[in-house]
């Protein structure tokens, strides 16, 4: 098997999920989400696209329902004992070979949490989920559960943490020497993942931003590819992936001379970044994280160009987005923990003068003050002719 972490990790982490369950009542677990499956067994793969459900008992089983395309990878990839696969065929339906399945585990009437929170889960999947299993069982939804145990992370996944945050300063190490009057974005993007994938990295959970000129003001991948002027501006948000495990970067780099706008914008963000990181301590809430970051931006005149959220926590994700919960945002009561690994942007875009600029960093909470998991500067980048 293609495990990445030791049996003991997996044994802990199977007693936490228990833990949970114990405490909420809940004789199963229906886990639709990619990450939980990942996290509870190693399970590695992208066939969540398709109708696959891992059922986790109180008493230890862990039989997963999937496609016969995913029978081997769910071999060689998880510690998953028991495998069945689901047969395409005519009308026939996964959820009413699911309930099968539930009956053979003697778990007709138990109480079933159940993950609806996900992208592994359709809207069409959970009408047919409810309309099969609520009569049969007392369900439940407990999509909150496992993303809460996986938000503070262990000593094993720290060391992948690590990685993905030297691949990502790696990879914007590779975007410096290719920014520059003339060059073309499609190199660009090639060099940093080139760097991620040379470095041993995977995929990230969500394409790469980039864009420049007007575009330096998105905040999401778009289809095209331009080329650098004399004096632009090119906003890059990216993330170092090692084993699924992400470390998010975000810089928004003037080719050329900064405008007196590029420097105001730059300040609060900058400022507005030192004080998220006096808020990222243990007993701290992610509401209090964002305040702080309004606040300084607020300060300085930035309200109408800032975002209203300023972060939020990094994991093992898949697609289509490495974004993981909890996210700083007003009023969020989520508590900061030690060792949770959460990403902080400052974005600023001010279309009116269409100018950009972000400012973004992952850290390592602690006991006390947080780790920069990067090595790269805070300074504005500039690259000239």
């Amino acid at each position: 098997m293609a495990l990445h972490f030791s049996e003991a990790e997996f044994d802990s982490r199977y007693e936490k999920l228990k833990a949970e369950m114990d405490a909420r009542k809940l004789d199963a677990m229906l886990l639709f989400a990619q990450e939980s499956m990942y996290w509870l067994t190693g399970y590695d793969t992208f066939g969540f696209c398709f109708f696959q459900c891992l059922v986790v008992t109180r008493d230890g089983r862990k039989v997963l329902l999937t496609r016969s395309a995913d029978q081997r990878q769910a071999k060689h990839t998880s510690n998953i004992p028991d495998i069945r696969i689901w047969i395409d065929r005519g009308a026939a339906s996964p959820v009413l070979q699911l309930k099968d399945m539930l009956f053979d585990m003697d778990l007709l009437g138990s109480r079933l949490g159940i993950e609806y929170d996900t992208h592994g889960m359709t809207g069409k999947i959970a009408l047919q989920i409810n309309a099969e299993l609520t009569s049969f069982a007392n369900t439940s939804d407990a999509s909150d559960l496992i993303p809460e145990l996986r938000a503070v992370k262990s000593a094993e996944e720290i060391v992948y943490v690590r990685k993905a945050a030297e691949l990502a300063d790696a990879a914007f190490h590779a975007a410096m020497d290719e920014i520059k009057p003339g060059a073309d974005e499609g190199r660009i993007l090639a060099a940093m993942q080139g760097a991620i994938f040379e470095g041993g990295g995977d995929y990230p959970g969500n394409e790469f931003i980039i864009g420049s000129g007007d575009d330096a003001l998105l905040c999401r991948y778009k289809a095209g590819r331009r080329t650098l002027s004399d004096q632009d501006q090119i906003t890059l948000e990216w993330a170092g992936s090692y084993r699924h495990y992400h470390a998010a970067l975000m810089r928004t780099v003037v080719v050329g001379t900064p405008t007196d706008r590029h420097n105001e914008m730059y300040l609060a963000a900058r400022e507005a970044l030192a004080a998220v990181e006096t808020q990222l301590v243990p007993g701290k809430t992610f509401g209090d994280v964002f305040d702080a970051h309004a606040e300084r931006m607020d300060a300085h005149g930035m309200m109408q160009h800032r975002l209203n959220a300023c972060g939020y926590s990094l994991g093992a994700r898949f697609t289509p987005s490495w974004m993981d919960t909890p996210m700083a945002y007003k009023a969020n009561p989520a508590v900061v923990k030690p060792n949770m690994v959460i990403f902080m942007h400052m974005i600023l875009m001010d279309s009116i003068t269409g100018t950009a600029m972000t400012l973004g960093q992952t850290y390592l909470t602690t006991e006390d003050a947080p780790e920069s998991l990067s090595t790269l500067p805070l300074d504005l980048p500039v690259k000239s002719g």
